[in-house]
């Protein structure tokens, strides 16, 4: 399975959160497109819709097991797909900023 790690994570860089609502609203990374994993297959569209045609999609959860189902589906679908290893606590916990719903500093649950 293709990761990353946070830290080679580019502003610009196309985020997938997998992880489900309430985790969502407590805390993400801004920006990030949101599709839970309980969701993923009936909304595939949208994922195609907002995703790069030409770059790579970087999948983010909590820790990296959801994300980790995602990356290798979407690589079965022929998309440059990567799990962001360690996920949104990483991502927390090396700083980079974490908003939630309303857009206001939040938590990763």
């Amino acid at each position: 399975m293709p990761t990353v790690e946070v830290a080679d994570l580019k502003d610009d860089d196309f985020l997938l959160d997998v992880r489900e609502d309430d985790e969502w609203r407590a805390g993400h990374a801004e920006g990030a497109l949101h599709i839970p994993l309980s969701e993923f297959v009936a909304r595939y569209g949208e994922f195609t819709e907002a995703a790069p045609q030409d770059g790579r999609v970087h999948v983010i959860c909590r820790s990296g097991g959801r994300s980790a189902q995602v990356a290798m589906y979407l690589v079965q679908q022929g998309i440059d797909a990567v799990n962001v290893d360690g996920g949104m606590q990483v991502w927390a916990a090396e700083g980079r900023p974490v908003v939630n719903a309303e857009g206001e500093p939040g938590i990763v649950l």
